[in-house]
């Protein structure tokens, strides 16, 4: 078993080949390679990419911004969806790249010296609920 893991196979086709449950397959891989596991039980899991809708407002603002690679790959990658007059941005990032988007965003909310469109304000103001909502369900 040790060695077709290590030739690639995968733990279902492991586990299907030994009559057993895939957390079986996990459990021995786990006992006879333990270099092959995560090295500190403290480590925290890595983020998992969550799908997010923002507003065609707030995305339109973000596109005319100076970004970070990161965050103009993700914008460049969302899927749009039109809904009525206006359309969304399917945006699918790990939580920390949402989390970073609506503080770009803050001109939206006004600035001193300048003038607010209270439509962008909104959208805004929606985009961040959305995520804090995640950080609600993610604990994070």
């Amino acid at each position: 078993m040790r060695t077709a893991y290590l030739e690639g196979r995968s733990i279902a086709a492991l586990a299907r080949d030994h009559d057993v449950s895939r957390g079986a397959i996990r459990t021995a891989v786990a006992d006879l390679l333990p270099e092959h596991t995560a090295a500190d039980p403290g480590t925290p899991a890595p983020e998992l990419p969550v799908a997010l809708d923002m507003l065609g407002k707030v995305a339109d603002f973000l596109r005319a911004t100076d970004l970070e690679p990161a965050e103009r790959t993700t914008l460049d990658q969302g899927v749009t969806v039109r809904r009525g007059q206006g359309h969304t941005l399917r945006v699918t990032a790990v939580p920390t790249i949402h989390r970073r988007l609506p503080d770009l965003c803050q001109p939206l909310d006004g600035t001193p010296g300048t003038s607010v469109i209270p439509a962008q304000r909104k959208a805004h103001r929606e985009y961040e609920n959305r995520i804090n909502s995640l950080a609600a369900r993610t604990g994070r």
